[in-house]
């Protein structure tokens, strides 16, 4: 069965699926690449925690950076969130984002928590 949350007629926000869970890509507000990151982390994982699942069952992200100057930034929020031993496949590369304000994009596979055991 596929469920689907926050569903608009673009995109849902969630989709989840066999025991796995799948967001649409998250932004974050500031004025850097560090605060966005921050918020866009946030927005994750509070996505995930309704979905049923934690940033510990992360599977894949891919980040999306307006600038690969931001990388080492970028690095530094997602290091100190990834839990220790939880670090999940990652990909990361640069983009042209949907809006010229936009630094930082991620896009997150998860197992459903209960799923992961």
């Amino acid at each position: 069965m596929i469920e689907r949350h926050h569903t608009g007629p673009r995109m849902s926000r969630i989709v989840r699926h066999n025991g796995n869970v799948y967001l649409c890509g998250q932004v974050g507000s500031g004025a850097d690449v560090t605060a966005q990151t921050k918020d866009c982390l946030a927005r994750v994982e509070a996505l995930l925690d309704e979905a049923g699942s934690s940033k510990a069952h992360i599977l894949q992200a891919i980040v999306w950076l307006a600038d690969m100057g931001d990388f080492e930034a970028m690095n530094a929020v997602w290091d100190a969130w990834v839990p220790e031993d939880h670090a999940p496949a990652r990909a990361c590369g640069e983009a042209r984002l949907a809006r010229p304000d936009l630094l930082v994009e991620v896009i997150v596979t998860a197992a459903v928590a209960e799923a992961a055991r």
